[in-house]
């Protein structure tokens, strides 16, 4: 997770996570954005319902996918660095 500079073997470490430990289980840090991702949309749809926003939109599921898209690429990109 340090960054560090071997000029032997020009091997260079990153601190971009490349998976995640829970609780043993190593995962993916795309599978945590995503599951983060759909959550932050779950949150939103129910925002959007509860203040009547949601009835604007032709078809609602396909905006909970968009915003499941959106919140999963900019959590991958900002807070994870994927």
């Amino acid at each position: 997770m340090y960054n560090c500079d071997d000029e032997a073997n020009g091997f260079q470490m990153t601190p971009t996570p490349h998976e995640f430990s829970i609780g043993g289980v190593y995962m993916p840090p795309l599978l945590v954005a995503a599951c983060c991702g759909v959550i932050a949309a779950l949150v939103t749809a129910r925002l959007l319902n509860r203040y009547r926003l949601a009835r604007y939109f032709f078809y609602p599921p396909l905006v909970f996918i968009a915003f499941t898209i959106i919140y999963t690429v900019l959590i991958g990109t900002f807070v994870i660095g994927i």
